[in-house]
């Protein structure tokens, strides 16, 4: 499906959100990629087989600075 120099990670792979983006629509909250992945606002995922991801990224806060002590 890609068209282009660097191959996109396919959609069963842990890192498909990295694909390349072909059709960005921001206004209604989601992004097709290269891989045939849509990717939401919300890190949720639609694969191409119609299987649903929830968003499994691990998000990290800052640790708080030491710094004010």
């Amino acid at each position: 499906m890609c068209h282009h120099g660097t191959p996109c990670p396919a959609p069963t792979s842990d890192a498909r959100d990295l694909a390349v983006v072909v059709s960005s629509h921001p206004e209604q909250g989601w992004s097709l990629l290269c891989n045939g992945v849509v990717l939401f606002d919300d890190d949720g995922e639609l694969l191409p087989d119609g299987q649903a991801v929830a968003d499994h990224h691990t998000w990290l806060r800052p640790e708080p600075s030491l710094a004010g002590r």
